[in-house]
């Protein structure tokens, strides 16, 4: 299992993602990027920072 926390690369947001795969956790950042963001588009500088923080846990 795989988790990434929003708040590591953008400040103040508490939203917390769990996948299976770094591909499930992008989908979702993707997502939440769009609807809590207002982002259309996630630039690669930004995926690279969420791939960056995505952790292992049990």
């Amino acid at each position: 299992m795989k988790e990434f926390f929003c708040g590591a690369v953008v400040p103040d947001c508490t939203a917390r993602f769990r996948g299976e795969s770094e591909e499930a956790i992008l989908a979702q950042v993707a997502q939440h990027a769009h609807d809590d963001h207002g982002m259309e588009h996630v630039p690669d500088a930004v995926i690279n920072e969420v791939r960056a923080q995505i952790q292992d846990v049990e």
